[in-house]
């Protein structure tokens, strides 16, 4: 006897009835292969992509503490920190990290409506929640690439001191401030029809907050106004928990600006996902 199923099993083996979805589960092998594109992708550019902005850092910090002579410590949390150990880590966070984190997120989405290539994203028979992990796992892994990479430079810097303090503070801040600057990212390539718009959101909103975040500065030194302005920006919970997880101090309650990032993360991750799930700006 054949031991061979019915032909009618194997045709509705390989056919799913209308509207049934064949792979039941997460698509593992979809979401490894957009993120691996993601990936590729500004690794193809790695020049533009991953060394101009950890060279762009390094001389933030260059000019801040040689040419510029501003040596003189800085106060925080009523400790007295050199200069050029306050600043480092807002540089690798804010500029080394969360600046390549929305360049990447911003542009997938937005080059591909731009080029009429969107459809290679929203055919493949990937979840919401799969395509919207694999863009912000793409976006922070070039976070973590160029942070390393100037972190490591600053480490062998001169007189700069980039010794972990608290590791899981600079895991945390780090990966959700790059997952925040991501999430951004993809919320700009839904809304923005051209590269101006993803311009002008750099220019006019990430760029002001990250310098009036405390990253040159302790907030401690604004008057109440201006202090309450940098309490409202959630640039400033990431920089200051991030500059704890090396210095062991912060601008502000460690633990309340951890839990600050992660809710606003998971508001943009709800409505990044509901705006791609409705397709809008993107399948009309």
């Amino acid at each position: 006897m054949s031991s061979q199923p019915p032909i009618g099993e194997i045709h509705s083996a390989v056919h799913s009835a209308p509207g049934v979805p064949v792979i039941k589960s997460v698509n593992w092998e979809g979401l490894r292969t957009l993120y691996i594109k993601e990936v590729r992708r500004f690794f193809k550019v790695q020049l533009q992509t991953v060394w101009a902005p950890a060279i762009t850092t390094l001389l933030f910090l260059i000019v801040f503490t040689i040419a510029t002579g501003a040596r003189s410590p800085v106060p925080v949390d009523g400790q007295i920190v050199a200069f050029a150990d306050f600043i480092a880590p807002g540089l690798i966070i804010a500029q080394g990290m969360m600046g390549p984190a929305f360049a990447n997120a911003s542009f997938s989405l937005l080059v591909g409506k731009m080029q009429g290539t969107i459809v290679d994203y929203l055919q493949p028979p990937l979840a919401t929640g799969e395509l919207l992990a694999a863009l912000v796992g793409g976006a922070v892994t070039r976070a973590v690439i160029v942070g390393i990479v100037v972190w490591a430079a600053m480490a062998l810097y001169p007189g700069v001191h980039v010794t972990p303090h608290a590791p899981l503070a600079i895991i945390w801040f780090g990966f959700l401030g790059a997952v925040f600057l991501a999430l951004l990212g993809v919320l700009t390539s839904i809304w923005a029809d051209k590269f101006d718009h993803a311009a002008a959101v750099t220019n006019f909103v990430i760029a002001p907050l990250s310098l009036l975040s405390g990253t040159f500065y302790s907030v401690d030194k604004l008057a109440p106004a201006f202090r309450a302005f940098s309490h409202a920006n959630p640039f400033f919970y990431i920089i200051s928990g991030f500059r704890y997880g090396f210095l062991g101090i912060a601008d502000s309650p460690v633990m309340i600006g951890g839990i600050v990032i992660l809710v606003i993360d998971l508001v943009l991750a709800t409505l990044c996902y509901r705006l791609l799930k409705s397709g809008w700006k993107l399948k009309n």
